[in-house]
């Protein structure tokens, strides 16, 4: 083994202050304000890095001579075995250990078993170059092609499914698949050599994903006692790995809370390790400190990305699970922080139980235990209404979902039913000020309208890394179906030009000046600087929401402009966007709406008309103080516009909404957003209104008689 020292240097695992005071740290101020040991423990690390390339680590030829060295208890074949079998079954998820989990999945969930067999090869065409892991570039797409995708093969989730396999069906061409891609990886992959030594969090996951594969074969003649020897040493130096490089940062990232969740499975269902105690203090340590460094105090990731929330979830649910298993205290407030995070994601679930996209999105998942979206939330709330006894979270759920008896077993599924599900009691309006969104909703009914305003920062507080430019941008959801999106991510690490689109003002529904995005990017993971938004006021009653906001993207032009948004729910109708521009020159205004894949159309102008596959249609008008040049872009490359990311790696045409002007600052424009149930081919009748000097001060309806006026002070709504 490498001679390199065990870990003289931590960082101190405290919360950087509050959430507001660590989102206002950044750029010069970023090394300055780490705490010393982190950046004598990043020096370490490097020096490390340095050490293993210069004397790399050798792994001897028998993993029993690891193991009598690291864990005597485990050095004799039949212990190991005896230890697999009896004793660390009591260690993991009850849904493993449970005899009558496959029983009652086919009982209770019947589709599940068939919908799990069936499975998917995915191709990579590219390889890595065969190097020691740390002089690769992981964003080097050309040296080392697209290495989220390979990352996301390596982790070996795929392989927990051939493992689930092998339990409902007891069929041993699972079993030794799974050994065969095991021991594949292993002579490919040796010790700190490739990419897949590159990233500890992808080194946690695998080495959580072969747990489960132990943990779910542990019965099967497939498995020899060499064979899980060899894998005992494996998952060792996967752990020692990863606690060596965990990623402390001044970011803050769920890279180290899933590094720590590893560190946690490998010390909790293998004791027998003598680092074991040391790991799981760190872990947890780590995990509890980082529940309230990460998470805003209304229960937002600090990331900014929805994908990430819930991901960030998933991690607090299976280390709460494992360590109420294993009778290990967790402090109350990191219980708190995870009902908060379910709340968040409560009010921004859409009717059909997805989440929408918020910021970046790799499309990966902790675990996925069955065939679901990454975007499909019922599986969590699920587990979440079984772990807290909530109504609200079993709601969500919409029925009993696999990975409850998976990871809970019968005894969970029972608890699930006791629970009584029912829509959440507050007020399904709801404003986020730490976390910066706004949702706005009709109800909690199926064919609800829904919209959410981005209120917040750019990503984390250091450097944004998975946030996108999407200041005061609005998604929109009419009837139950999504009309306006977010874009998406289709790639973190391929071509530059696509992952900057994708992540600039340009892709999302909100206003551009002068054809610039709110922030510039610095790498595929930073932004040179990180505009603010200020949330000037919010009201919600059953009658109407109001947001008032405000973001400095724009100061830094040479007519410095700020862009504010107020935006009018008027229950349980329609949406008024007001967008007040200040400056003192002529620009180029665009107001964009980007669509997924609707129908849409320019009518009698200024109206535009989107379809959604159900049959309801969106109005969108303008009332400006300028005439409006609208256009609808769909698929175009240069620049590209009008493009969305359902799926991490894929991209599609969609079409987007734009108003063009140019015009001199101070400025105003006024856009309605008017839900159609009955999906009329004519636009309703609506007016602007307007002040003496030709500024928008509201809209008159005529079917039913009503009049919405606005000014700088007050909102009224005037009904006939």
């Amino acid at each position: 083994m490498s001679s390199a020292p065990p870990y003289p240097l931590e960082p101190l695992l405290q919360p950087l202050g509050s959430p507001a005071e660590r989102r206002d740290k950044g750029g010069p101020r970023r090394i300055r304000d780490m705490r010393f040991a982190e950046v004598a423990y990043r020096g370490w690390r490097e020096a490390s890095k340095w050490l293993e390339r210069v004397a790399p680590i050798e792994l001897s030829g028998h993993p029993e001579e690891l193991l009598r060295t690291h864990a005597p208890e485990l050095a004799d074949p039949d212990a190991a075995i005896h230890i697999l079998r009896e004793i660390a079954p009591r260690r993991f998820f009850a849904g493993v250990a449970h005899p009558g989990t496959r029983d009652a999945l086919a009982a209770r969930l019947p589709n599940h078993p068939a919908e799990l067999l069936t499975s998917a090869d995915a191709l990579v065409t590219r390889r890595a170059p065969h190097v020691p892991w740390n002089v690769l570039d992981p964003g080097d797409a050309e040296a080392a092609g697209d290495t989220r995708l390979v990352w996301e093969l390596n982790r070996h989730q795929w392989v927990v499914r051939l493992a689930q396999a092998w339990t409902l069906t007891g069929d041993d061409r699972y079993a030794e698949a799974c050994v065969r891609a095991i021991d594949a990886w292993l002579e490919a992959n040796p010790p700190g050599v490739g990419v897949n030594w590159a990233s500890s969090v992808d080194v946690s996951m695998r080495m959580m994903s072969w747990c489960w594969t132990l943990m779910l074969l542990r019965d099967s003649p497939a498995i020899s006692p060499a064979w899980v020897h060899t894998l005992l040493a494996a998952i060792w130096l996967h752990a020692t790995h990863v606690r060596r490089y965990l990623s402390y940062n001044g970011s803050r990232s769920t890279d180290l809370t899933g590094e720590a969740l590893g560190l946690f499975y490998a010390s909790t269902l293998f004791p027998e390790f003598r680092e074991a105690e040391g790991w799981r203090e760190v872990a947890v340590r780590t995990l509890v400190a980082e529940s309230e460094a990460q998470v805003c105090a209304d229960g937002v990731h600090v990331e900014q990305s929805t994908c990430y929330h819930r991901y960030s979830v998933d991690t607090y649910l299976h280390f709460l699970l494992l360590a109420e298993r294993n009778g290990i205290d967790v402090p109350e407030h990191v219980h708190r922080s995870v009902r908060q995070m379910l709340e968040f994601l409560l009010a921004v679930r859409q009717t059909d139980g997805t989440i929408p996209a918020i910021g970046d999105d790799d499309g990966g998942t902790l675990l996925p235990l069955t065939d679901r979206s990454t975007a499909d939330s019922r599986g969590l709330f699920a587990v979440a209404a079984a772990m807290f006894g909530r109504g609200d979270f079993a709601w969500a759920a919409d029925g009993l979902a696999p990975e409850v008896l998976w990871l809970m077993g019968p005894d969970g599924g029972r608890t699930f039913d006791r629970i009584s599900a029912t829509a959440p009691a507050n007020d399904a309006s709801r404003v986020f000020p730490s976390g910066g969104y706004a949702v706005m909703r009709s109800g909690w009914e199926p064919d609800a309208h829904q919209a959410i305003v981005d209120i917040g920062p750019i990503g984390c507080p250091v450097s944004g890394g998975h946030g996108h430019a999407d200041l005061l941008s609005i998604q929109c959801t009419i009837f139950g179906e999504p009309c306006l999106v977010d874009a998406g991510t289709y790639s973190s690490s391929g071509a530059t030009q696509w992952r900057d689109f994708f992540r600039s003002t340009a892709a999302h529904s909100t206003v551009i000046i002068d054809g610039v995005s709110q922030a510039e990017p610095a790498g595929p993971f930073g932004w040179r600087d990180q505009p603010r938004v200020r949330l000037r006021e919010w009201h919600s009653t059953p009658e109407f929401d109001f947001l008032d906001a405000e973001h400095d993207g724009y100061l830094s032009l040479p007519d410095p402009v700020v862009h504010r948004r107020r935006v009018i729910f008027v229950k349980p109708g329609y949406w008024i966007l007001i967008d007040d521009l200040s400056g003192a020159a002529r620009h180029q205004v665009d107001l964009t709406f980007q669509f997924g894949p609707l129908d849409v159309t320019l009518g009698t102008h200024p109206w535009a008309r989107a379809q959604t596959p159900g049959g309801r249609v969106l109005w969108i008008s303008t009332f400006p103080s300028a005439p409006a040049h609208p256009s609808l872009k769909c698929g175009e490359l240069s620049p590209p516009m009008g493009w969305i990311s359902r799926e991490y790696g894929e991209r599609q045409p969609a079409p987007m909404l734009n108003y063009s002007f140019s015009v001199a600052l101070p400025w105003r424009i006024v856009t309605l957003l008017l839900p159609d149930r009955q999906g009329l081919a004519s636009p309703p009748a609506a007016r602007g209104l307007y002040d003496a000097a030709g500024l928008p001060t509201g809209i008159a309806f005529e079917r039913p008689r009503r009049v919405v006026r606005f000014d700088d002070r007050a909102v009224s709504v005037e009904r006939e």
